[in-house]
């Protein structure tokens, strides 16, 4: 699953088309809950691994543990099929010394299909499912997540970050840590509330749609925004200065200084709307 999601990733990145062919809805449709919850230490890494379609949401909290609600929905065109999907569309721990990965598997994952009876049915490999996550994590947790398409929501955790996701619509609150993000299309809302962020660096790229980034009035970093082919950049963040002199702000490009700079701020769009604004501090 993650090495497909990274290949039309890459795809969408290079400026290429991934179309999809739809097919007529099946008849039937049963959504199932799963749930698991175990101890994991602060300071460790929990990398997860969505379905093709599906959302994520992860949730900073004071206990020591990790606790997965997962919603699975399957579609098939009689019972009997969805007993069969059922069965075989759900979420696997791997746990280790401070790391934990969470995995989707269903008949998207080929290699977790070679695992099961040969006779599954050919047919249902195509039917629609997904799972939607709420996983709740220690609050200084590194994450690693890999998704298709489906929303994206990360508030309340501490760490370092790294995302890669299909198409989204991406709602991520910066407490401290870093993040490296790349998502295909969709839309991506960034915000660092406080001004006093423990972070060490922020490197976020969007192929396709708007991204939103709200800033503390006062931060010290080193700005970096840029469109790399069609859009604009929509500056409402006061406070910036060039960092090179002489050099001017421009609706493709901006390379700035907020306060006496420091953290490095890297924001990049291929294709659409960059928006940086203030967010108190």
């Amino acid at each position: 699953m993650k090495t497909r999601n990274a290949l039309l990733l890459a795809l969408l990145l290079a400026g290429l088309t991934v179309t999809a062919f739809s097919q007529a809805s099946p008849q039937f449709k049963r959504t199932t809950t799963k749930t698991d919850r175990f101890e994991f230490g602060v300071g460790g890494t929990i990398a997860i691994t969505g379905a093709p379609v599906g959302s994520i949401r992860v949730e900073g909290w004071k206990s020591r543990e990790i606790e997965i609600t997962a919603e699975i929905e399957v579609q098939a065109n009689s019972e009997e099929d969805l007993v069969k999907l059922g069965a075989i569309t759900t979420f696997v721990t791997e746990e280790n010394l401070g790391r934990t990965g969470i995995i989707s598997v269903g008949a998207f994952d080929k290699k977790y299909m070679k695992k099961l009876e040969k006779k599954f049915p050919k047919q249902l490999l195509s039917m629609p499912t997904r799972i939607d996550y709420v996983i709740k994590v220690p609050q200084y947790t590194d994450l690693q997540i890999d998704g298709g398409t489906g929303d994206l929501t990360i508030e309340g955790v501490e760490g370092t970050f790294r995302l890669n996701y299909l198409e989204t619509h991406a709602k991520i609150n910066l407490v401290g840590g870093s993040v490296l993000g790349v998502f295909g299309k969709g839309s991506v809302d960034l915000v660092i509330p406080r001004r006093s962020w423990r972070g060490r660096f922020a490197d976020v790229s969007l192929n396709s749609g708007d991204m939103n980034v709200h800033l503390p009035n006062g931060m010290n970093a080193e700005l970096d925004a840029t469109i790399l082919r069609t859009g604009k950049i929509e500056n409402g963040f006061d406070g910036l200065k060039p960092r090179v002199r002489k050099a001017e702000f421009t609706d493709k490009s901006i390379v700035a200084l907020s306060g006496i700079g420091g953290i490095p701020l890297r924001f990049t769009v291929g294709d659409g709307t960059l928006t940086l604004s203030g967010a108190g501090g």
